[in-house]
């Protein structure tokens, strides 16, 4: 476990924000890849890459404040201060309340730069991917988004002090970090396939929304959340999560079964023209 990676003077540089940082340097340079191999408006999805990040986080951020609220009582300020200490700062996001803030804040910068929505977002379908098998090992080195405890061979511990040991203490967990980052891997490979090979447009992004909600429903069962995640619904106490991973199947399931019924790749006419 690795919060800090190196120190610039007394500025620590944490080993989730770095991850961050190259996930996102990753996907650009894919992105400008296929942007030059497709004649596609490499600045106007630039720009798209930015906004994406920028909501990304914001988004991220302020769901984790709505689900901690106690945390942040008497000192506000930290619920946006990126550089505090402790559970503040970039380790508190949430990655379903970046996930709609980026989307929503892409899709209109998408209709006011005259992008076709759906194409976009089939072109930066895989960069999902890449994000989650770099970031994940950020998480990983950070001792966030840790597992529940397991009698697999590959389980781990984490040291004295972190927040997996205060939970579980010196018990070993599903390394769900791990899981997610081999995960994000696979989804790339697949989505830049598909992206390939697509037969209509809002193929990638629909099958990313789908295939996503499933392996995000199944990794809850042995990630570890606190009670404030859990919502009384029915009887039961699903996670924020499992709603979330539900509505995002259906969304894409619709996107889908629109592409495939009105938008097929030949007839559209390129994008930024």
């Amino acid at each position: 476990m690795y919060p800090e990676v190196f120190h610039i003077g007394s500025f620590p540089v944490r080993s989730y924000g770095l991850m961050l940082a190259i996930s996102f340097l990753a996907g650009v340079w894919y992105i400008s890849i296929l942007a030059k191999r497709d004649n596609k408006p490499f600045e106007k999805y630039l720009a798209v890459a930015y906004i994406s990040i920028a909501g990304g986080v914001v988004g991220a951020r302020l769901a984790y404040v709505l689900f901690h609220l106690e945390e942040f009582a008497g000192d506000w300020t930290a619920s946006f201060n990126p550089f505090a200490e402790g559970q503040y700062g970039i380790a508190g996001l949430n990655l379903y309340g970046g996930v709609i803030l980026a989307v929503l804040a892409s899709y209109l910068y998408c209709r006011l730069a005259k992008l076709d929505v759906l194409d976009t977002f089939d072109y930066f379908s895989p960069t999902i991917g890449i994000g989650l098998a770099i970031t994940r090992i950020g998480c990983f080195l950070n001792g966030c988004c840790f597992g529940t405890p397991t009698g697999m061979p590959w389980g781990v511990n984490f040291p004295e002090g972190s927040i997996p040991w205060y939970v579980y203490g010196n018990q070993h967990l599903h390394p769900s970090q791990l899981y997610s980052s081999l995960y994000g891997i696979g989804l790339f490979l697949l989505l830049a396939w598909i992206l390939k090979k697509r037969k209509f447009v809002g193929q990638a992004i629909g099958i990313m929304f789908m295939v996503e909600s499933v392996f995000r429903f199944a990794i809850e069962q042995v990630r570890y959340y606190e009670n404030a995640m859990h919502i009384d619904f029915l009887g039961a106490q699903p996670t924020y999560n499992h709603i979330m991973s539900v509505a995002l199947f259906l969304l894409g399931l619709g996107i889908y079964m629109y592409g495939r019924k009105y938008l097929r790749v030949e007839s559209q006419t390129a994008s930024g023209n």
